[in-house]
C-alpha cells in the first residue's frame, strides 16, 4: 500500500498501534471518530498490504540474560552479488543479529547484536565473519548505554 493511499484515519491508527499494539479497537475507534468493527477492517487492510509487518512484544535485553549490545560495522571481501546474498542469508539466520542494514559508503553491513558476554560475541564473530567467509574486516562498537530504542515510524500528522 504506498503511502499516498493511507488516509488520516491510517496513520491515526498505525500511530495508537505502534505505541501500544495492545490497544482494544474499541479504544482505538474512540480516539480516531471511527467504530471499532471499521478501525478491524482498516487494520486488517493495513496487514494485508504489509504496511503493519509484525505484531510483537519489545523485550528489554538485559532482563532476559542478553546483556551486551553490540553496533558491528561489516566490510565485505567480495560484493559479487551470490556472495552479497549468501551473506544476507546468514546474517538474516543469526538469532543474536536483531537488526542488519545493508548501507551505502565504506561499510557494506551495520548491525545491532545482543549477547549475554562478550565471550558469546566473541563465538558469534568466529562464526559469522570468519568461518563464513568474504568478511574483509570488522569493527565492534560496545554500547554502553541504550538511550533511545525504539522502532516506532514518524508518521504524519493530521486528524481524521
Amino acid at each position: 500500500m504506498p503511502a499516498q493511499n493511507l488516509d488520516a484515519f491510517d496513520l491515526a491508527i498505525l500511530d495508537i498501534l505502534q505505541r501500544d499494539n495492545s490497544t482494544p479497537q474499541r479504544t482505538i475507534g474512540e480516539a480516531v471518530n471511527l467504530s471499532a468493527p471499521a478501525v478491524q477492517r482498516r487494520i486488517r487492510k493495513l496487514e494485508a498490504a504489509g504496511v503493519i509487518t509484525a505484531n510483537v512484544a519489545v523485550i528489554d535485553p538485559p532482563s532476559v540474560g542478553q546483556a551486551v549490545t553490540l553496533l558491528v560495522e561489516v566490510h565485505l571481501e567480495n560484493e559479487r552479488l551470490d556472495l552479497l546474498d549468501a551473506a544476507k542469508a546468514r546474517l538474516i539466520a543469526e538469532q543474536q543479529v536483531q537488526q542488519c542494514y545493508y548501507v551505502t559508503g565504506d561499510a557494506d553491513f551495520m548491525l545491532v547484536i545482543t549477547v549475554p558476554t562478550m565471550a558469546d560475541y566473541e563465538a558469534l564473530t568466529r562464526r559469522l565473519f570468519f568461518d563464513g567467509g568474504n568478511v574483509k574486516r570488522f569493527r565492534t562498537l560496545v554500547v554502553m548505554d541504550r538511550v533511545k530504542v525504539g522502532l516506532g515510524v514518524p508518521l504524519l500528522k493530521s486528524s481524521p
